[in-house]
């Protein structure tokens, strides 16, 4: 029996692979638990007192919002350093810069390019380090969307996932080692040249087997991968530092595109649609204009038809990254 207010302690938040299934199932359920005292306003001050660093190359809304938030409710200090306030790896090395954030800060959160970093400042700042997205692992987010599927079914285990679009990134890497650890069908659909890497395709069916008991699927074939499906998810189609891609992935991905037709490919009329976010689903914004522009599109990997239906649970999710954000803070770090 895992327990949250203790098993955790000291530890960091690199990889959904470092967690067992039952301890990312009580850190789902500790944030419902959170959740839950968030809406009726109880006091959950498990971290008075502490600081925390925010330290950010890629920008955020959601995870800097979530993490602001999460550390405020918790009684908590966040500092933010965003990629021109720190020399991570210009002027300091990581090494250093982790051995001197440790002496000032009781945790660190780290959003950016290189898995290695977020490794080494958990390797030598001596406090927990929580991963907020890198090139390979989206763990937070993960707990978020896991939290919302379960919200919304009742159960984890024996639903059917699928996610369609880039699967070679840090998103699929993570969808399908997470929910094939919790016991969900996991599915990949992409073509060809975007499907997840051999190790990751490995790892998640050793655990399927080990842990969860679903089964998985990576494929081009998008009737089979949505066919029964109880949730249809998808990504940006050209991630942060990829801006030259979009022709490429344009060409690529467009069968992929989650439309009317393919939510109704499921067979399902329970099946629900989630997005990480942000999602280019009209042209409401400078990308969005500019690939309209371009390419004569006015959405990109999700039609805005289904992210505006009542099987969009997009925004719901987008609230969880608070609540489970807060779990990982006070599970690490706080004093119970």
């Amino acid at each position: 029996m895992v327990d949250v207010r203790k098993d955790f302690k000291g530890r960091s938040f690199l990889a959904e692979k470092d967690f067992t299934r039952a301890e990312m199932e009580a850190l789902i359920d500790f944030a419902v638990e959170l959740k839950a005292m968030k809406k009726a306003g109880t006091p959950h001050r498990y971290c008075e007192g502490k600081n925390v660093a925010l330290l950010f190359e890629k920008s955020s809304t959601r995870t800097r919002c979530a993490f602001v938030v999460a550390t405020i409710d918790l009684g908590g200090h966040p500092e933010y350093l965003g990629a021109n306030d720190i020399q991570l790896g210009k002027k300091e090395s990581t090494e250093d810069t982790a051995k001197v954030l440790g002496r000032f800060f009781d945790g660190i959160e780290f959003r950016g390019f290189k898995q290695s970093d977020a490794e080494t400042l958990a390797e030598f700042s001596g406090v927990p380090v929580w991963n907020g997205l890198t090139d390979q692992w989206h763990p937070t987010q993960m707990l978020a969307d896991f939290l919302t599927v379960k919200e919304h079914f009742g159960r984890l285990e024996g639903i059917t996932f699928t996610y369609c679009g880039d699967g070679r990134n840090n998103m699929a890497n993570s969808l399908l080692v997470t929910g094939a650890k919790l016991g969900l069908n996991m599915r990949i659909c992409a073509p060809e040249g975007l499907q997840p890497e051999q190790w990751v395709i490995d790892m998640a069916e050793e655990l399927a087997k080990t842990e969860g008991g679903g089964k998985l699927m990576v494929t081009s074939d998008v009737d089979a991968a949505v066919k029964d499906a109880d949730v249809i998810y998808t990504d940006v189609w050209v991630s942060m530092g990829e801006e030259d891609k979009f022709a490429e992935r344009i060409a690529l991905l467009t069968p992929y595109q989650v439309n009317s037709e393919m939510m109704a490919k499921t067979g399902k009329d329970t099946t629900i649609f989630l997005h990480c976010l942000p999602a280019f689903h009209d042209t409401e914004t400078d990308y969005g204009k500019q690939i309209e522009k371009d390419f004569g599109l006015t959405c990109m990997e999700v039609t805005d038809e289904v992210f505006r239906s009542p099987a969009s649970l997009v925004f719901d999710q987008a609230e969880n990254r608070m609540h489970t954000i807060k779990s990982v803070i006070a599970a690490t770090m706080g004093t119970f």
